[in-house]
């Protein structure tokens, strides 16, 4: 079925909305790494760790880039979603532990919502953090996640990958598995993995997909 962003091709599973740009794991990643310059969002530190920010909206976004990306890869998704009122941040350490941090250090601002955003190895290092603490993330947007988990909560989840990658099945199978009723994939033509997609004409869809997803489901 094809769906209202004509060039996306949807899977209807069960009601499940999941975005998610990072894993830990799995598929090897193949782009560069992305600009380091100064245009590359605010040099912050959290817990101790690099990271990069932007915005100083009252909804959160943390960013967990690909194991062969770098914080500031997510520049471009980054000030999109800024500019929609969110406070970003995306992490150079893609441990659980550190994206925890960052949703901690955003909650000590006054952020009480915070999303997840991940891309291959970040978007499992967040499935992972997730099955260990449901009631932590406001939403999930993945992308090309590499293995399925159990103990995931309620939340909204956006899962999105390339028909032809290797780990494809992975996101259809986490949007059927997952509990809620605000769950979806969405499957692209292709064969481009996680943050590769921005490379692709895909680019443009994807990310109006994800800013209409956090938009949909931040805080009132």
């Amino acid at each position: 079925m094809v769906d209202m962003l004509g060039t996306l091709k949807r899977t209807a599973l069960a009601p499940v909305l999941v975005l998610a740009l990072a894993s830990c794991g799995g598929s090897p990643e193949t782009a560069s790494t992305g600009s380091t310059g100064d245009s590359s969002g605010q040099t912050i530190s959290v817990a101790g760790a690099p990271a990069s920010r932007w915005g100083q909206g009252d909804y959160g976004v943390v960013l967990a880039h690909g194991a062969a990306f770098n914080a500031a890869s997510w520049e471009e998704q980054a000030v999109a979603i800024a500019d929609q009122g969110a406070s970003v941040i995306a992490v150079e350490d893609i441990d659980p532990d550190a994206i925890r941090d960052a949703v901690e250090q955003l909650q000590g601002e006054g952020v009480a919502d915070v999303a997840l955003v991940g891309a291959s190895a970040g978007a499992d290092a967040i499935l992972d953090l997730a099955s260990q603490d449901p009631s932590l993330a406001d939403q999930l947007i993945l992308l090309s996640p590499n293995a399925t988990v159990d103990g995931l909560g309620e939340e909204p989840k956006l899962f999105v990958a390339s028909e032809d990658e290797p780990v494809a099945n992975v996101s259809t199978e986490l949007a059927a598995s997952s509990p809620g009723e605000e769950n979806e994939v969405t499957i692209l033509p292709g064969t481009a993995h996680a943050q590769n997609i921005f490379a692709t004409d895909q680019a443009g869809p994807v990310l109006d997909a994800m800013l209409q997803r956090l938009k949909r489901f931040a805080a009132p």
